[in-house]
């Protein structure tokens, strides 16, 4: 019984993902023993967060960075920070930017929702999105003939929320942006490289902690000095309503010591031993075709989807999907494309036992 079930709540197995409605990760006892000792201790949190900042950069490639409570906290100050520069009258001001350059120019196959919406975060930092461009296809001049007098910045969403094809790629927008003396901000909350995007040409980066480094809950940006220190100012106005603590801190720290150790190819093998057990056993059942996908967005992610045939299980596979999220413990699994009748599932948050309790379950609702 896990801590959750002993407080009355329902045992999940997560098969989704690193998903911010089912707790994101697990972090490991390095990282726990990390956050506690931050916990247990005092620190003056404004020397923290600059020198938590240097230690970040040195694994960014970053002039310097900032840590956040989450990868969205980063956006919503990253923008804040473009907006004011810093200046102590316009941060409490913030989120009204009445009069000030304060439009983010966005792809519109950028435009997401996950968990809020991006024009949500976008406006918390006082920022108004422009989308620009079809979704399904933008081009550069359709962000060239967008900036004007008003133009903050110009963004970019690396995730596989977004449109993946017939977008403007990091370097044209970094060049586009340059060009015309702009910032380019990249939310790239979830992805595993955290220099990738700088050498792309970005300005600002923002990552989630919990996502890809299994850190605690939390988040950093990254990038041009001046810019962090403008992101940094923003702890005396939005951000007060969204600052990090310290046991946050130290274990993403921590976190990222022990990412720059980790093994890549164990991490890929071990995705795709889950997967080889739940396509053989899963395309033993009537109905079922099972198979091993790469992730969408090209990170080392590796999922069985399972085509569903409902002429011979009799369920389409948002019934299966519905039934598994019955019962304790409850199988949560990816749903975006649960109306192509595809169920999706992420090896990577299971734990020891979870696929085989998975194939049995799906076994047990065919059964009925």
């Amino acid at each position: 019984m896990n801590v959750y079930e002993k407080i009355g709540l329902q045992r999940v197995i997560n098969c989704s993902g690193r998903m911010t409605y089912l707790g994101v990760s697990t972090f490991s006892d390095e990282v726990a023993k990390a956050a506690v000792e931050g916990g247990q201790s005092y620190v003056v949190i404004a020397d923290l967060l600059e020198r938590a900042g240097q230690i970040i950069a040195g694994y960014t490639g970053g002039e310097d960075a900032c840590p956040t409570s989450c990868a969205s906290a980063a956006i919503a100050l990253s923008v804040a920070g473009i907006i004011t520069g810093g200046k102590k009258s316009l941060v409490e001001r913030m989120p009204d930017s009445t009069g000030l350059k304060n439009e983010i120019i966005v792809q519109r196959g950028h435009v997401i929702e996950f968990g809020a919406p991006m024009k949500t975060v976008i406006r918390t930092g006082g920022g108004i999105l422009k989308e620009v461009g079809n979704v399904n296809i933008t081009l550069p001049e359709d962000i060239e003939e967008a900036i004007d007098e008003n133009t903050a910045a110009l963004f970019f969403c690396k995730s596989h929320h977004c449109v993946q094809e017939g977008i403007v790629p990091i370097e044209t927008m970094a060049e586009i942006a340059h060009r015309h003396n702009l910032p380019l901000l990249v939310d790239a909350a979830a992805e595993e490289d955290f220099r990738k995007y700088l050498k792309k040409g970005a300005d600002l980066v923002c990552y989630s902690g919990a996502k890809a480094l299994e850190a605690t809950t939390s988040g950093f940006v990254t990038g041009r000095k001046d810019l962090i220190a403008a992101v940094r100012k923003q702890y005396g106005g939005i951000g007060r309503c969204m600052k990090v603590g310290k046991e946050q801190i130290m274990g993403l720290l921590k976190a990222l010591e022990c990412y720059e150790n980790k093994d890549m190819d164990a991490y890929v093998r071990n995705q795709k031993e889950t997967n080889a057990y739940l396509i053989e056993e899963l395309n033993k059942l009537p109905g079922l075709k099972a198979r091993e996908v790469q992730d969408e967005a090209g990170r080392a992610i590796y999922r069985c989807v399972v085509e569903v045939d409902e002429k011979i299980t009799g369920m389409k596979a948002l019934d299966i999907d519905m039934a598994l999220l019955e019962g304790n413990p409850s199988v949560r699994t990816r749903n975006e494309f649960l109306n192509a009748t595809v169920l999706t599932f992420d090896p990577r948050p299971m734990v020891k036992g979870d696929k085989e309790l998975i194939v049995e379950k799906i076994k047990t609702i065919l059964q009925k």
